[in-house]
């Protein structure tokens, strides 16, 4: 059986492009180069896919070109209803790759947090498309890092100890809440005396030590 090389690839491709082109000529389709674009980048995710599948630990990382290119083509079959989604959808898709690095290899710990972020983008482009005001985006924004920070240091990995996120969680969390409520104009009192705070203590734990 003889393999298929690069010149049956483009050929498939230009019979399905003029047959698109085609079908949009007599009314049929609408935006027929569209489609084609969007066809093409799924059958690349789709290859992607096969080189993950064929190995998922070593070959983890095709999981996001796979998924890069069924997000960015998957937007082309999206109903009309759905299009004002677009951000949301290709941020969700993309998000999920990094998610699936982290169920294929717990060790992969780090894929929470680009998962996690392209997530919370992804509902922040769904809330924005949708009139929801800067003030509660930027705070869902800032509580949906400190969920995925959190996340971070609650699930299970095979490294070691990841409780530091609790740090980063904590901050975020607090700039959600700010951004969010009328404690917004405090924000500007809150860092200087944080940080004189935070000076004190390392002062009295220096002279603490040497006691």
């Amino acid at each position: 059986m003889r393999r298929f090389d690069m010149r049956t690839i483009i050929g498939a491709g230009l019979i399905l492009l003029g047959g698109l082109l085609f079908l949009e000529k007599i009314g049929i389709l609408h935006d027929a180069s569209g489609l084609f674009l969007g066809l093409a980048f799924v059958a690349a995710g789709a290859y992607f896919l096969y080189v993950y599948w064929t190995d998922r630990r070593a070959r983890f990382w095709a999981i996001i070109p796979a998924m890069l290119c069924i997000a960015i083509g998957g937007q082309a079959f999206l109903p009309p209803a759905l299009k004002d989604w677009n951000g949301a959808f290709f941020l969700g898709v993309f998000g999920l790759a990094f998610w699936i690095i982290y169920a294929t290899d717990r060790a992969h710990w780090w894929g929470i947090i680009p998962g996690g972020v392209l997530f919370t983008l992804a509902a922040v482009s769904a809330l924005d498309d949708h009139g929801i005001s800067g003030e509660a985006a930027g705070s869902f924004f800032f509580l949906g890092l400190a969920v995925t920070f959190a996340l971070v240091a609650l699930l299970p990995n095979t490294v070691g100890s990841t409780r530091w996120a609790f740090i980063p969680a904590g901050i975020l969390a607090a700039l959600g809440l700010l951004v969010g409520t009328a404690l917004v104009g405090l924000a500007g009192y809150v860092w200087p005396v944080a940080l004189v705070l935070v000076g004190l203590l390392m002062i009295f734990g220096f002279f603490f030590r040497r006691a």
